[in-house]
């Protein structure tokens, strides 16, 4: 149990250090970077994952939204904080984002970290635009 909560602290530390690094780049530093994937086809599964869920996303597909979610899902928001409900995330997609809000990935930004015996940490960089305003 403290080598798991030891683990957290350190994943979470990384994070932020990571966070904090990158959250002074412009789109110019971000595009201007050197990035190849430690493990491609893994990149390319993520690249191609983001793409099918954002595509369902700004189209307010709700049946690849269902089936693309965990029931097991944690989702965290800056202002809205853990969801871990695959319902609730659900609804308030359907609610907050069905035909008002987009999201447009930032070309060539998407980096893939593996993490042994987990899974993988994906980072990019994306706009979000009004589709009534486009701003």
């Amino acid at each position: 149990m403290i080598f798991q909560k030891i683990r957290l602290i350190v994943i979470s530390t990384i994070l932020f250090q990571t966070s904090l690094a990158y959250s002074q780049e412009t789109y110019k530093d971000i595009l201007g970077r050197s990035y190849t994937p430690a493990d491609q086809e893994l990149y390319e599964t993520i690249v191609s994952l983001d793409k099918r869920l954002f595509d369902a996303y700004n189209s307010c597909d709700m049946e690849t939204q269902t089936a693309l979610y965990s029931e097991d899902l944690e989702f965290f928001h800056d202002e809205g904080g853990l969801l871990i409900s695959k319902e609730k995330l659900l609804l308030s997609l359907k609610n907050n984002i069905c035909d008002k809000v987009t999201r447009t990935l930032v070309e060539g930004s998407i980096e893939v970290f593996p993490i042994k015996d987990y899974g993988a940490v994906e980072m990019g960089y994306h706009t979000f635009n009004d589709k009534k305003t486009g701003v």
